[in-house]
């Protein structure tokens, strides 16, 4: 629980902050984007006064994000979007190194979660920074009256960016908000690269198995499928793929992966891993079909894509046999394991992507966040894309700072892309 020195924030442990400054500036070494974008942010106070509440996990990488919206002028709070996510270490610096109040416990019930996301709320925001839709969620259907303080919002999921669609449809939705998630420097990095490395990463930790060898069954081929499929191949292992859009079907199948139904996967697999921001993807079915000693986990956002209601109906039991990994016995003997309670493996018993990656993503976060702060009364109250320029300066920027270089057109080479007339 918070101590009482804490005047705003809930953690864990206070005396864990200085292990969590050590954290924080370590992976801040490792996000050299972000890093020149706070040394602007500091000059300019893009963010002056604007009320931040920000709904993410609460990482050392997501630290680093905090701080700099702190250091363009924001008065921000943090709560934690995912039970399982959270850094305690990390939070209790944040709270006591950075004068940012956070809510985050790793490990907390239902009701902590949502006490602490109506925290968030108390601040009274006017901008939003969620990951996975809860907290504006939260907002718009439990404090309508905070609504008309909101100028605009930004989101970093896959499942988010869904859920705020459906928002946008129906006309729920009620300020703008930058579809974070579906930049180019997010996706094709962060949910490829990052969950690609950290889902595997998860897996390991968890239950250090020996991936090669092992039939690895990859529950969906969006960009964090494609992630995590590449680094299981790499790692030695047989992968299966599966998929219900044929153009992603295809793609596996010529990426050198087997593709087939679950209802054909549950009989093969040996670790399955969803990741497809849908519900019940692997149900009783499944279990029924599952070899004895098979491992199951999430790397979608919300703890929906395994339905752990019909393993349980289907056992006589379960014990933590490792750290968040429950063994589930079976009516007729066998035995499925299941890894963090079907919540986010890469976070729950990983460290979730690390800082290199998160730095385009938090980069394209704080740009967001200043871009909205300026245009936001030009905007509807609709989802929209990180501007393309903001997109390409921070891959030139990361460009740079790897040590790389990039070539320009020549003169020549810029008037025959803007002609028609020179042909065959």
């Amino acid at each position: 629980m918070a101590t009482a020195e804490l005047k705003k924030g809930d953690v864990k442990d206070i005396a864990l902050a200085d292990a969590g400054k050590r954290k924080i500036e370590w992976a801040a070494q490792q996000m050299p984007v972000l890093q020149s974008i706070r040394k602007r942010f500091i000059k300019e106070q893009p963010l002056k006064g604007l009320r931040v509440s920000a709904c993410l996990h609460v990482t050392s990488e997501t630290a680093n994000l905090m701080i700099a919206l702190r250091d363009g002028g924001a008065d921000a709070v943090l709560c934690a979007s995912n039970p399982l996510s959270t850094q305690d270490e990390v939070a209790a610096s944040l709270n006591r190194d950075y004068n940012i109040p956070t809510y985050a416990i790793k490990g907390e019930d239902n009701d902590t979660y949502y006490q602490h996301l109506k925290a968030a709320l108390d601040h009274k925001p006017q901008f939003t920074m969620d990951d996975g839709c809860d907290l504006v969620t939260m907002l718009l259907t439990k404090r309508p009256d905070l609504v008309g303080n909101v100028i605009a919002g930004t989101e970093e999921t896959t499942t988010g960016v869904i859920r705020l669609r459906a928002m946008a449809k129906d006309g729920t939705l009620k300020y703008p908000i930058i579809a974070v998630n579906d930049a180019m420097t997010k996706h094709f990095f962060d949910n490829r690269y990052g969950t690609g490395q950290s889902t595997l990463d998860g897996v390991i930790r968890a239950t250090n198995v020996l991936i090669a060898g092992l039939k690895v069954v990859i529950a969906g081929y969006g960009w964090c499928g494609r992630g995590a499929a590449m680094r299981a191949k790499g790692l030695g292992a047989d992968v299966i793929v599966t998929e219900i859009d044929p153009v992603k079907g295809i793609e596996a199948v010529m990426d050198g992966f087997r593709v087939m139904p679950m209802a054909d996967a549950a009989k093969e697999g040996d670790v399955f891993i969803t990741v497809t921001g849908n519900k019940n993807v692997i149900r009783r079915e499944h279990f029924e079909a599952m070899k004895s000693g098979a491992i199951v986990c999430n790397s979608g956002h919300f703890n929906v894509e395994i339905e752990i209601p019909s393993l349980e109906a289907l056992s006589t039991g379960k014990k933590e046999v490792r750290p968040l990994v429950d063994e589930f016995q079976l009516k007729d003997g066998r035995k499925i394991y299941l890894i963090a309670e079907g919540r986010l493996v890469n976070l729950a018993t990983a460290e979730g992507h690390p800082a290199s990656v998160m730095d385009m993503s938090f980069a394209n976060q704080s740009l967001a966040a200043e871009y909205l702060a300026k245009h936001h009364k030009e905007l509807k109250p609709q989802v929209y894309v990180v501007p393309e320029h903001l997109d390409r300066e921070i891959a030139r920027l990361k460009l740079e700072s790897m040590g790389h270089r990039l070539d320009k057109l020549t003169a020549e080479q810029e008037q025959y892309l803007a002609s028609w007339q020179e042909g065959t």
